[in-house]
């Protein structure tokens, strides 16, 4: 290999180490924020790993790349999750990212099928109604801060602009988007995040509402080749930016352990787990977000189930 081959080899890697992150801006009068994040990769990734249908694919998806750049302009070592608790078919849609770029999620009902007309897949109708909750996990804390709303639309987005609005008074506009393929295949996934900074005027809002009529969806601009940066420069073209550090690549990973998993038995309640029990054999238990398979001994099933048994009468 020659050292122009080498060098070139380098910055390809560089470029898209640079690019395969939540990338995060302020304008410069410091009056508005704003996060964007290209996430195609670890959205497929999930949906490899869990065999999502592509309405729970989207869901899930939105929820992840959500969760990614809230995460971002939280602390180091900090961590948020993103609960939708509907009565659709789906079930409950989880994620959790940290403020290092490491996010996972998943659904109940991963294989749940509709029929998909046009190009716009709605999970209003498949998430149903019900409770957000965003849960904001603090590293030395025994208990981290919650905050609910009710889910108005189901369309992820939306609900999310609601939450940061009713919860911290904060406007916002969160433009989500996941594209799947007629196989399945994640090809475009990403998102935006802005909210409104103490000290902005109301020509700032006219500027941006203007620009949040005329951007084209996330998806397709990601389809088109637009980057994080284009993403957010498509709602704050008429503001100098000013790209803040946040050196960390983002990717799907699994904080699964043995004694995770095993104590995730407990919810089975007294009844299911004295039949595992009969049986006289280990339990295999796998992991909703990663798939990772475990055998629980019976000596830990009969510890689990008294644990069970304990939180009943309580």
């Amino acid at each position: 290999m020659t050292q122009e081959n080498a060098s070139s080899s380098d910055s390809n890697d560089h470029s898209k180490d640079y690019q395969n992150r939540v990338h995060k801006f302020l304008t410069k009068d410091l009056t508005v924020r704003a996060a964007g994040v290209v996430a195609t990769r670890v959205v497929d990734e999930m949906r490899s790993i869990q065999n999502t249908y592509p309405i729970a694919t989207v869901a899930v998806g939105r929820t992840m790349v959500a969760a990614l750049l809230m995460a971002s302009h939280l602390k180091q070592g900090q961590a948020l999750s993103l609960y939708f608790q509907g009565n659709g078919p789906l079930g409950r849609v989880f994620a959790e990212a940290t403020y290092e770029g490491q996010v996972r999620g998943y659904c109940n009902n991963p294989q749940y099928q509709v029929p998909i007309e046009g190009d716009q897949i709605k999970t209003g109708p498949a998430i149903g109604i019900g409770l957000l909750t965003v849960t904001h996990h603090l590293p030395f804390s025994s208990e981290p801060h919650r905050g609910s709303v009710i889910i108005r639309t189901g369309e992820i987005g939306d609900d999310i602009a609601y939450y940061l609005d009713q919860s911290h008074q904060i406007p916002s506009v969160v433009s989500l988007g996941v594209h799947v393929n007629p196989y399945g295949l994640v090809e475009a996934a990403g998102g935006v995040l802005i909210e409104l900074m103490p000290g902005y005027t109301e020509e700032t809002v006219e500027k941006i509402e203007k620009r949040v009529k005329q951007a084209p969806s996330v998806s397709k601009r990601i389809l088109e080749g637009a980057t994080a940066e284009d993403l957010v420069r498509d709602f704050l073209a008429d503001f100098e930016l000013m790209e803040l550090e946040h050196p960390y690549p983002i990717s799907y990973q699994c904080r699964c352990s043995y004694e995770r998993v095993s104590r995730s038995l407990v919810l089975l309640g007294t009844e299911e787990l004295d039949q595992l029990i009969a049986k006289n054999e280990p339990a295999e238990v796998s992991c909703q977000f990663c798939g990772r398979r475990y055998q629980v001994a019976q000596e830990d099933l009969v510890k689990i189930r008294a644990e069970a048994y304990k939180g009943s009468l309580n």
